[in-house]
């Protein structure tokens, strides 16, 4: 090995040229490498993961595991590296999420819960929802999100204000259409308002005074709304296509539709029913500053760049503005970008202290500008081929992954090359008395660092060895710290690289003219000091042995009395708080209760939150599914430097929480926004810790995990301590009587339709105007 290196050094001084050219071919493939490396805030410590949705309008809880999620989920059993299959059942919604080992690809266990999907839907009862797989996302997938807003003064074209409705309306059919088309973006998702569709509310009385049911409106509807065709036909050698209009275009036609007849006469919807734009039943809200809102969330795909993702949503919402009608716009209130450039803003600034510090102190130690300088361009360089590197290997770029490199290692093996080279020239010079020819620094430079290269590359293998236990890391751990060592590693490599063949030829190259060793007068003092020390600690030895040992014994005490965290805590510029209420809470006043924390807030931290906003509930798409009683609340805070009742963020959610215990009725725990989302994905509960309670009875269950909230609530340190809510909810049972259904000619499937469509709504179409499509529901 040695003879290898020393032909490496000898070449990249006779072709110094071709060495240095080729280190700044490197350099720009390194800066172009760095617009493609994929950056974020913190690493994507979501494990690998398929999330199976079904949308079950009108069935409760208990129908929906028993005739929805457990069928999907036992389909799910035998798979391959499959983890874990955890599922949720609640009202309008099966998820079922199945977990991969980590390494899967995603597309592939996509492929298989797609196979095993198709053969799980035949065993799942007709008229309910298709199960559908999730985005391809991780927990740092939301990177954009938005309102559809109406200024005061804006009208639609008929003269009415716009309503909630109408902003629905507007995100679904004209912002996420654009929003979909956007590199990297894999869903966009919906909450708030209220979907459009066109209701018709038959009269039970009138139905019955004329003979007629449920069944009979929805069978008019449905038989009177549809476009077919007939082919074709020749006339006068031309080729005529045949087809026959009959889909519905609005309220107008759905009135007129004939249900039946009565003594010889149409019965038209518009005699049995009331037909109007009507609102579907919704399992989510949203609100922003204590008003009811339309929030839409950009989800990036996998493996893409949020940063540059994010830029590209931000873009288009340009466009998307002036596609809007007058008045309406969309409002940024949450951008990734943020949070991404103050990481890269403080690992720059870190990056950059420490560069000129580095150079400093070698101008310094080396009493020579060029030679620090020359030992300084190891930096740069070394950086950006470990960021060719980290895109070769797919490594992301984060806080922890590029604020762990370290300068002084990185440089060290330059420095020691660059110091012996000084030496050795000023020596030269001295004995010759005169400055050195070209070839005489040539073979001086080569003849320098062949003498110390065991220690360069020994120096640089010690140190990348004691990051190899960190990359035999699994699981959560591994991805959290594997791509921190894999970047200090691959740092190190392009550093010992370098030492061995630019460094060197930038020597031949540079350090030309009088070369002298020197050392600054500071410099000198403290060398002189350190001298002094060195001499009394040497001959006080049991002095200077006896008080180590007793530093060490105290700071072991000490140590132990300090708190341990898995990881730094990040801080997002943001709060996330989730109220937790009664099972049995109404979404209408879940949002009233949601919009008075908001105001509330506003009011008593003006200088701290900018804005406030929140999601309850289950969105369209059911990425966070929760209940009525749950919100996810998200606090925009403002710069620190304007803070007037806190200083720090923790400080700050503590005086938020005594504000929100004025608020009565709720329970609260308290996150960050990516944070939120990283522990409910990871392990299906939004808290740093959760205990799971396994059984078949629902009440023992709920009776053992309130004692262990209890217990959980006395340990020390602990706070925010919840039993999730699975009973309560309120639940209205018809039974069947069955024999007095077969009394009157009737079976349970009758009753069951009754009360389905009655009360819940049944579709009976579309009515598609121009690219948009609105349920008809009796």
């Amino acid at each position: 090995m040695m003879t290898l290196l020393s032909r490496l050094l000898a070449f990249s001084v006779r072709h110094r040229f071709l060495v240095v050219a080729l280190t700044l071919a490197a350099g720009a493939l390194g800066a172009y490498n760095f617009t493609r490396l994929p950056i974020d805030a913190v690493p994507d410590i979501t494990n690998v993961q398929v999330q199976i949705n079904t949308q079950v309008q009108a069935l409760s809880p208990v129908e929906v595991e028993r005739r929805v999620t457990f069928p999907v989920e036992h389909a799910m059993g035998g798979l391959p590296r499959v983890e874990e299959v955890r599922s949720l059942s609640r009202y309008g919604l099966s998820q079922v999420t199945v977990v991969f080992e980590d390494g899967t690809d995603i597309y592939w266990a996509r492929q298989l819960v797609a196979e095993r999907l198709a053969a799980a839907r035949e065993s799942l009862p007709e008229g309910l929802g298709a199960p559908q797989l999730g985005p391809i996302a991780t927990g740092l997938g939301e990177i954009y999100m938005w309102t559809v807003e109406a200024a005061p003064d804006a009208r639609r074209p008929d003269g009415a204000p716009y309503d909630l409705t109408d902003l629905r309306t507007l995100q679904d059919w004209v912002v996420r259409p654009q929003l979909r088309t956007v590199q990297g973006v894999t869903e966009v998702n919906s909450i708030g308002g209220h979907e459009r569709l066109y209701q018709i509310a038959p009269d039970p009385a009138k139905l019955v005074g004329y003979g007629l049911s449920f069944r009979d409106v929805l069978d008019a509807v449905a038989a009177n709304n549809a476009n077919a065709g007939g082919g074709y036909i020749e006339h006068r050698g031309e080729q005529y296509l045949i087809r026959t209009t009959g889909l519905v275009r609005g309220e107008d036609d759905l009135r007129g539709i004939v249900v039946g007849h009565h003594g010889g006469a149409p019965i038209r919807v518009e005699d049995v029913a009331e037909v109007g734009v009507g609102r579907e039943l919704r399992t989510g809200a949203a609100t922003e500053d204590g008003e009811e809102a339309v929030i839409g969330t950009a989800i990036m795909l996998l493996g893409e760049n949020s940063r540059a993702v994010s830029r590209r949503v931000d873009e288009q919402m340009a466009a998307i503005n002036r596609s809007l009608p007058p008045g309406v716009s969309v409002k940024t209130i949450y951008d990734r970008t943020y949070l991404v450039e103050a990481t890269l803003s403080t690992v720059r600034s870190s990056l950059l202290e420490g560069a000129a510090l580095v150079v400093a102190v070698l101008f310094l130690l080396l009493g020579n500008f060029r030679a620090a300088l020359i030992a300084a361009l190891a930096i740069p360089f070394s950086m950006l081929i470990a960021v060719t590197g980290m895109v070769e290997g797919q490594i992301s770029g984060n806080l922890m992954s590029l604020g762990a490199i370290d300068f002084g290692l990185i440089v060290d093996g330059s420095v020691i090359i660059v110091e012996n080279c000084v030496r050795r020239f000023a020596e030269e010079q001295r004995r010759l008395g005169r400055t050195l020819t070209q070839g005489e620094r040539v073979a001086l430079a080569y003849e320098a660092s062949q003498e110390v290269r065991k220690a360069t590359i020994f120096g640089e293998i010690i140190i990348a060895i004691v990051y190899l236990p960190i990359l035999t890391l699994t699981g959560i751990e591994g991805k959290m710290f594997r791509p921190m060592a894999q970047t200090v590693v691959l740092a190190l490599a392009g550093a010992t690289i370098l030492s061995m063949t630019f460094i060197p030829a930038l020597v031949a190259l540079l350090l030309t003219g009088k070369v002298s060793e020197r050392e600054s007068a500071a410099f000198g003092r403290l060398k002189r000091g350190y001298e002094r020390a060195l001499r009394w600690a040497l001959a006080n030895r049991s002095a200077v042995l006896g008080a180590a040992g007793l530093a060490l014994a105290a700071s072991g005490i000490v140590a132990a009395r300090l708190g341990s965290e898995f990881a730094p805590k990040l801080s997002e510029g943001a709060l996330a708080i989730q109220p937790a209420r009664i099972p049995s809470i109404g979404l209408t006043t879940s949002v009233a209760m949601q919009a008075q924390i908001e105001r509330v807030l506003k009011a008593r931290f003006p200088d701290e939150i900018e804005h406030v906003f929140a999601r309850t509930g289950t969105a369209e798409v059911a990425t966070d599914p929760m209940g009525p009683n749950v919100s996810d609340t998200y606090l925009m805070l403002r710069p620190r430097s304007g803070w007037t009742k806190a200083s720090t963020q923790e400080e700050l959610a503590e005086a938020i929480e005594e504000v929100l215990r004025e608020v009565p009725g709720q329970s609260y725990e308290f996150s960050q926004p990516i944070e939120l989302r990283f522990n409910e994905l990871i392990s299906g509960v939004r808290s740093d810790v959760a205990v799971k309670i396994f059984g078949d009875d629902l009440d023992v269950m709920l009776r053992e995990a309130r004692r262990v909230g209890a217990i959980l609530a006395a340990t020390p340190g602990a706070a925010d301590v919840r039993v999730e809510q699975v009973t309560g909810l309120p639940v209205l049972t018809i039974d069947v009587d069955r024999a007095a259904v077969a009394r009157y000619g009737l079976n349970v499937a009758d009753v069951q339709a009754v009360v389905e469509t009655a009360i819940g709504g049944v579709s009976a179409g579309e009515v598609v105007e121009g690219d948009r499509r609105f349920d008809i529901v009796v």
